[in-house]
């Protein structure tokens, strides 16, 4: 039997149009689902001495701003469609990453 060709008519909300932004993702994983959780800062981060230690840290108040729950088998697909969108952001923008970007968790 052929493949037949999929088009998916993809319906947005309109209170979503605006998207939320994030200042940083963190990605995890269950053996079922990958879980990306989109984050803003909320707060300027703070100097705190920890009661316990006396050790310093900086903590940073932030928020998750929306949370993606994905299967194993769309990481692929999602990890090709943002490398693409790179590419072609860097080839309209004329810009790169600098070489000492952190990469995302």
């Amino acid at each position: 039997m052929a493949d037949i060709p999929r088009q998916f008519e993809i319906d947005l909300p309109p209170e979503l149009i605006g998207g939320s932004y994030a200042d940083f993702a963190n990605v995890w994983h269950t053996q079922t689902v990958f879980v990306m959780d989109f984050v803003t800062l909320a707060q300027p981060p703070r100097e705190e001495i920890d009661p316990d230690t006396g050790d310093r840290r900086t903590v940073v108040p932030a928020r998750v701003v929306s949370r993606i729950r994905i299967p194993p088998e769309q990481v692929f697909e999602l990890a090709k469609a943002l490398t693409q969108q790179l590419e072609f952001w860097e080839q309209e923008t004329g810009r790169r990453p600098p070489p000492d970007a952190p990469l995302i968790d």
